[in-house]
């Protein structure tokens, strides 16, 4: 395919659960076919509570960020990741940082379930508020055993 420079992108919300690296390859798939460009985000923050005693120096949540994003491309695509993959690291709440990227891309693509929550839930908190408040289309990626993939239109 010809590259379409002005193609809106496709956005993958990832966090190196397994739904989130299915997530990066069916945004590959739909990037294809529709000749666009895939920005894969990773988002991060302090946690809300710690332990005053332990040492933030020795560690830094934008580093865990962008190994865990690496690592996660690298498990979606072992032969290299597509030409047009761009990685973005983005301080915050990955909900907010996802549904403000959604304005002007031509698809959110995520995993129903993260990292933390309760497992018996169909869909996490992050894929929850993006699916609400999203200004494209969503396509939320469920794991083994959960119900099928659904699109939201936004």
């Amino acid at each position: 395919m010809s590259e379409n420079t002005d193609a809106r992108p496709i956005i993958v919300g990832v966090d190196g659960s397994p739904p989130s690296i299915d997530a990066l390859r069916k945004a590959a798939q739909l990037a294809d076919a529709l000749d666009a460009p895939i920005e894969a985000i990773t988002a991060w923050q302090f946690p809300m509570m710690y332990n005053a005693s332990f040492a933030l120096e020795s560690w830094s949540p934008e580093e865990d960020a962008t190994a865990t994003l690496a690592d996660a491309i690298d498990a979606a695509f072992p032969s290299g990741p597509p030409e047009r993959l761009t990685r973005s690291i983005a301080a915050g709440p990955a909900a907010g940082a996802l549904v403000a990227r959604s304005d002007g891309a031509e698809m959110l693509v995520l995993g129903s379930r993260g990292r933390g929550g309760f497992a018996g839930m169909l869909l996490g908190s992050v894929s929850a508020a993006c699916a609400q408040h999203a200004r494209c289309p969503v396509l939320i990626m469920h794991g083994p055993g959960q119900r099928t993939s659904s699109t939201v239109t936004g």
